[in-house]
């Protein structure tokens, strides 16, 4: 039991590492980048671990592309909520903007 809590914390680890390395990359080789999203996919998948919230809205899931706005990624703001559209392969997200209290 210890030893999947274990596993999956390292999966979560390298995931986000993955995400900081796709940032990194991403100016002068966005493929490559495009790639560290894939395999943060794939150990997510495999490991049946929930990429975080925070990276999550980081990539595009239609076409599993490094999403940075003004490069590759349109946010626009609307009835209070936030509008992605990734601007490879024009998948639209929405998330809604809560109120800060």
């Amino acid at each position: 039991m210890q030893n999947k809590k274990l596993n999956k914390e390292i999966a979560v680890n390298e995931i986000k590492r993955l995400f900081k390395l796709a940032a990194e990359v991403f100016e002068k080789n966005p493929k490559r980048a495009d790639r560290y999203i894939e395999i943060a996919e794939n150990i997510s998948t495999k490991l049946k671990v929930r990429i975080p919230s925070i990276y999550r809205k980081r990539y595009c899931k239609k076409c599993g592309s490094f999403l940075l706005p003004g490069k590759n990624l349109r946010v626009r703001t609307k009835n209070k909520a936030a509008v992605y559209t990734c601007l490879n392969c024009g998948n639209i997200r929405r998330f809604i903007l809560k109120k800060s209290k």
